[in-house]
């Protein structure tokens, strides 16, 4: 099975989404857009484990905490690596500090299982499309520079979720496994 953790977008946030992303997608439909029902903020991708393998990981995300909810904005637009080499297509996210602490204890709490650590520093962000060697069409260039300082709502959130990604001919399909609370009860 394949799997991450993440944290869930809400309504208001995905609708918002969803209308950028439809106008873009006028534009540029060859683009490969991510549909928006999939947005979602990845704090670990786990990758391929043997489901024997599920509970240990379930319980090791149980021990992960934090002392308060996470508190995300959702607001901007950017390219990874670079506008002039786009490869991914995201949204922004201004994060409260300790969601960059609750990655790196899920990092943490995974690799005793042997799943690596990540390599990569930790860049909050929402991937909206991936493009291929064609690059990004000049007209979705414009497009995404009008909306570069579009806000699209904010997220108050105590739980994360282990989610089963199914990649198919029609795009990856995602199952919520399990939404496990980080922020302990009063």
């Amino acid at each position: 099975m394949r799997l991450f953790i993440a944290l869930e977008i809400p309504v208001a946030v995905r609708e918002n989404l969803a209308a950028l992303l439809k106008s873009l997608q006028a534009i540029s439909p060859e683009t490969g857009w991510v549909r928006p029902e999939n947005l979602h903020l990845t704090l670990k991708f786990i990758g391929e484990v043997c489901e024997t393998k599920l509970a240990a990981i379930r319980s090791a995300l149980a021990t992960v905490r934090s002392d308060r909810p996470v508190t995300l904005r959702f607001r901007g637009l950017g390219f990874f690596p670079d506008e002039k080499h786009p490869r991914v297509f995201w949204a922004g996210i201004e994060a409260s500090p300790n969601l960059k602490t609750l990655s790196a204890a899920i990092d943490k709490a995974t690799e005793r299982l042997g799943i690596p650590r990540e390599q990569r520093p930790f860049s909050p962000h929402l991937t909206l499309a991936r493009f291929g060697s064609s690059g990004l069409p000049e007209k979705l260039r414009a497009a995404i520079q009008e909306n570069a300082a579009r806000e699209l709502g904010s997220l108050r959130t105590s739980q994360f979720h282990l989610i089963e990604s199914k990649l198919k001919p029609s795009g990856a399909e995602y199952t919520t496994l399990e939404s496990l609370p980080f922020v302990a009860e009063a």
